[in-house]
């Protein structure tokens, strides 16, 4: 069974805002080849939540795992994102969809952090 990844951010008006996810994307599928990897943009620019989950089952996914990229579990996260990704999976019957908590609190966050703070 094909499964898939979609990554849901805000969006930004900004194009350079909006490549972060794509690069993140990127190294997620280099981390995961086996999985199919999208992004979704909740608002402001393509594609939309809607569009990467029909990209991923035209692309044959039978399972997809929606992660909301935001730190903290504010309303997009747990209530917006959600929505829109079941509201996209209603038009698949067969297809299961399941949303993540948001990145939270994790030791990989702070490694990030120390990271940049090291190059400073």
């Amino acid at each position: 069974m094909k499964r898939a990844i979609v990554l849901v951010d805000h969006g930004s008006r900004h194009a350079e805002a909006n490549a972060v996810l794509d690069g993140i994307a990127a190294l997620l599928r280099a981390r995961l080849p086996d999985r199919l990897v999208r992004v979704a943009h909740m608002e402001l620019a393509p594609p939309s939540v809607a569009e990467a989950v029909e990209a991923c089952v035209a692309d044959g996914a039978r399972e997809i795992v929606v992660h909301p990229y935001f730190l903290a579990p504010g309303a997009h996260a747990a209530r917006d994102v959600p929505a829109q990704a079941e509201a996209a999976a209603a038009r698949h019957p067969g297809v299961s969809l399941r949303v993540t908590a948001p990145l939270g609190v994790h030791e990989g966050i702070v490694d990030a952090i120390v990271a940049r703070l090291e190059g400073v």
